[in-house]
């Protein structure tokens, strides 16, 4: 199936160097442009992208506010936020509001068509430079586990929060499976359980969540 994406700049260079970038790579059409965040709500609902390519800084509406509307309106697209910033104080709070992953800028066409994949996918996407930043900067911003948290990771059996753990650490399905000698498809349910019991969007917020909580501490 064919991955439409819609980019979502302020900068028309950028649009447009994206835009050939990504109808150039086998599976990806760009389905669509807007100027800024709010413009990026209604081609949403318009076009039912699959994926939303959103810069961060912009005018009349950012990409931080954006994305928390199109998470909260429950639509089927996922949002990969792209800065020029590696440790732009908005990157952490577009996470918290939903975004499934991050990408820097001076990515290659192969990143970049890579990362749009890994969303659509429902893979967590995080720029390797600044992961384990990105990581410590989460575990700071989180002083105390929440008790609602503490409640929810509760939920989970022992075999899920095994996974969890392994899911913010970074490991696709594929490797989960390898280190618990375990099928993929049972890794896979596994997954779909963790997200539906933690109310979680995708692995992205689980990995989020795991460091928050402190089930997860950086290295």
């Amino acid at each position: 199936m064919t991955i439409r994406v819609l980019i979502v700049d302020d900068q028309m260079m950028v649009r447009e160097g994206f835009s050939v970038l990504l109808n150039a790579m086998e599976g990806i059409e760009v389905a669509g442009e807007a100027v800024n965040g709010r413009e990026a709500i209604a081609q949403v609902a318009a076009l039912k992208p699959d994926v939303v390519l959103m810069d961060i800084r912009m005018p009349e509406m950012n990409g931080l506010e954006a994305t928390r509307e199109i998470v909260a309106a429950d639509t089927d697209a996922k949002v990969l936020v792209l800065t020029t910033f590696d440790l732009d104080e908005y990157v952490y709070q577009a996470l918290r509001a939903g975004a499934s992953g991050f990408l820097l800028k001076d990515a290659s066409a192969r990143q970049l068509a890579d990362g749009v994949r890994v969303v659509a996918a429902g893979e967590a996407l995080l720029a390797p430079s600044v992961t384990k930043r990105l990581i410590t900067e989460f575990s700071k911003l989180s002083d105390t586990r929440s008790q609602v948290g503490s409640a929810a990771v509760a939920e989970l059996t022992e075999r899920e929060t095994e996974v969890l753990v392994l899911i913010a650490q970074g490991l696709s399905n594929a490797e989960i499976a390898d280190r618990l000698i375990i099928a993929e498809s049972t890794i896979k349910t596994h997954v779909s359980r963790i997200l539906v019991k933690l109310g979680l969007r995708d692995r992205t917020q689980a990995a989020v969540f795991a460091y928050e909580t402190r089930l997860v501490t950086p290295a």
